[in-house]
């Protein structure tokens, strides 16, 4: 998810501190205009496109594939991709809970090894306080759940799911020297807003305009995740600008986390 919004500022700072950088998007398009511009900008050439489409569990696997053959290092990776549009993927899941989470945690399952091997290494999961609203049901996960406010509370979902992510993972690796942190990135005007329904656009578009952060201040507490000094104690905390923050309550079931680590398993063939 770099070639735009948070992604792209997160992307172009961690150029500019000398990484090399791929940048994982749908769009080729995008990716290597974004690629270029941020090479451009920093005078960094180790900044690359690769093609990745979360919306599709075939195109995960193959970008793994591809990824694993090319790039004998992973210090880094963030996963940063996510909608907010309603619908159903190729692979029968709700759009964003496959999107923001589903093909996140078949992509970090798929390259954990390679972090493993490169470790002290860290995985940031960009997730977002509305996974206060979440609602997550092990026995109906990747299904849209009903009701008028339905790709909303699909949205939430997969924020929690996010959180919940970061948690279990860390737990897993403890002892692996693979870390993991559940970031809100604050209120961010960012794409993800082009999904919003037409009737509320006329609302939001201008509030998030007027009081909302830009990408770039959103990038700030993803960056300090990824590039801070002795977070390490803290892997599977949740982070906001202010640092480390309790999530809510389902965001801190351990039970729920392991429903979910082990019901996304089941969904994406691992």
């Amino acid at each position: 998810g770099g070639s735009s919004g948070i992604g792209a500022a997160t992307a172009l700072e961690l150029a500019r501190c000398g990484a090399r950088v791929i940048l994982a998007t749908r769009s080729a398009r995008r990716g290597e205009a974004a690629a270029s511009r941020i090479r451009r900008e920093t005078g960094n050439n180790e900044v690359l496109f690769m093609h990745l489409d979360l919306a599709s569990l075939r195109s995960v696997r193959a970008f793994a594939s591809t990824f694993l053959r090319q790039e004998p290092h992973l210090h880094l990776l963030i996963n940063n991709a996510g909608v907010s549009a309603g619908g159903t993927t190729e692979d029968g899941f709700s759009l964003p809970f496959q999107v923001n989470h589903l093909g996140h945690f078949l992509l970090t399952q798929l390259l954990l090894e390679r972090l493993r091997s490169c470790a002290p290494s860290r995985v940031v999961i960009v997730a977002s306080s509305a996974h206060c609203a979440g609602r997550l049901r092990p026995e109906s996960l990747g299904r849209p759940p009903s009701g008028l406010f339905s790709t909303f509370q699909d949205y939430c979902d997969s924020k929690l799911a996010n959180v919940l992510h970061a948690r279990e993972l860390a737990t897993r690796e403890q002892g692996t020297q693979v870390t993991c942190y559940a970031v809100h990135p604050g209120f961010v005007n960012t794409s993800l807003f082009r999904h919003a329904p037409l009737w509320l656009k006329p609302l939001l578009l201008p509030l998030a305009w007027l009081l909302f952060l830009d990408a770039s201040e959103g990038a700030q507490v993803v960056l300090d995740c990824a590039t801070q000094d002795g977070l390490e104690p803290l892997s599977g905390r949740y982070f906001t600008d202010c640092g480390p923050r309790l999530p809510w309550p389902a965001g801190r079931d351990d039970r729920l986390a392991r429903a979910l680590w082990e019901g996304s398993e089941r969904l994406v063939g691992l």
